[in-house]
């Protein structure tokens, strides 16, 4: 997709021509999963699939938006005096809910725009196309009303938007991971301090390749509050003695020696889980750094079996796709990505036999689940910018 190609879809919505074109990406998770919310190390990277948005500004203070993304929705309408949350907003209530707790901070906008949005991540994939288009209005709130805010602050209120507008618990990867990402490098965020490291991610004869189960995953339908809820409590058991913020702070020799104060077969599970991965997170940030693929694929392994044996959050379709994987030739290291229940995985795939791995990983799923997933080769991408012609 393209300028001349988003500009024409814009013109036959709202019968003029856009004055710009934006682009917002989408993000894939390498490793450190249901760490942000615990206070650990993630390491994300923005890819080329996202949101793109043809852009007029108004004279008034109307804002009307269409998604080619959900045609039967049409045309919705809103004005900058009512920026409330509105069911009948619908997928609006994003681009809504930015300006919302930004208004809160004391910065507003005084036109209104026709906003024109094609997005090409799968539909309910967990590529975090929430974040995408939250970034996607704070970049033309950057570019085109020259708003005075940082990345970093616009990625926070991109969380607030979840978490206060929307009802989410939601940690701040995903819109971290969007609006600081860079072309051909993965993201070694501290959740804790927001403190962040670019690590190039060099691949060498080896590709990242996103394997979607086609199963869609809505956090709300999930089960991502029990999870948030369960490590609280397992934190709070061992604030009784320890003197720890997060889950972060402990390693897991620290976390065997106190599990004795969770007492609780399910909360030791998920706890064990923030406190490993995170420890696993900086383990693979030190691999790849190395150049090391081999113990980075391990540790993307590993990382699979702790979400699935102690998060319990993979799922018959993830669990299919990621151990078709790891039965083919070439491949390193597979594991699920996201929130889990559905959506997507990521494999780390010798180039030359991509196609092999994608029939042969394809027919392996569809005989168990009853319908096809979806590949696609993930290129690591710069974050939010706008198009030119």
């Amino acid at each position: 997709m393209d300028f001349a190609s988003l500009a024409t879809e814009y013109q036959e919505t709202f019968d003029a021509a856009p004055e710009r074109v934006f682009f917002s990406p989408g993000r894939i998770n390498l490793i450190g999963e249901y760490t942000d919310f615990n206070g650990g190390h993630v390491f994300p990277a923005a890819i080329s699939l996202g949101t793109f948005g043809a852009f007029t500004k108004r004279d008034d203070r109307t804002v009307r938006m269409y998604s080619a993304n959900l045609p039967k929705a049409g045309v919705i309408t809103w004005s900058l005096d009512d920026l409330k949350y509105d069911k009948a907003a619908s997928w609006t209530n994003y681009f809504k809910g930015m300006l919302f707790e930004l208004a809160k901070q004391g910065k507003s906008i005084d036109h209104g725009f026709d906003l024109f949005v094609h997005g090409n991540l799968p539909d309910g994939s967990g590529l975090s196309s929430s974040a995408s288009v939250e970034m996607l209005m704070g970049e033309i709130l950057l570019k085109a009303y020259d708003m005075d805010i940082s990345r970093v602050e616009l990625v926070k209120v991109g969380q607030q938007v979840e978490n206060d507008y929307l009802g989410l618990n939601t940690g701040i990867m995903d819109q971290f991971a969007v609006g600081m990402g860079k072309k051909d490098q993965a993201i070694l965020l501290d959740t804790n301090t927001l403190k962040y490291e670019y690590a190039p991610v060099k691949m060498g004869d080896y590709v990242v390749v996103i394997m979607n189960t086609k199963k869609r995953r809505e956090l709300t339908d999930s089960k991502y509050n029990e999870r948030r809820a369960q490590c609280e409590e397992a934190l709070r058991r061992l604030q009784t003695k320890l003197d720890i913020k997060t889950l972060g702070d402990l390693n897991g020799d620290e976390f065997d020696e106190n599990s004795y104060l969770v007492n609780d077969d399910i909360l030791i599970k998920r706890a064990r889980h923030a406190v490993v991965e995170n420890q696993r997170t900086l383990r693979a940030y030190k691999a790849l750094q190395a150049n090391d693929l081999e113990t980075f694929g391990k540790l993307v392994n590993a990382s699979h079996i702790s979400l699935h044996y102690d998060f319990a959050v993979t799922g018959k379709e993830l669990d299919t796709l990621v151990e078709a994987a790891w039965a083919q030739p070439g491949v390193l290291g597979a594991r699920m990505t996201g929130a889990g229940f559905g959506g997507c995985a990521i494999a780390i795939v010798k180039e030359a036999n991509v196609d092999t791995f994608e029939q042969t990983v394809g027919k392996v799923y569809e005989d168990a689940i009853g319908h096809p997933a979806e590949f696609y080769i993930a290129h690591l991408d710069d974050g939010p910018r706008e198009l030119t012609k």
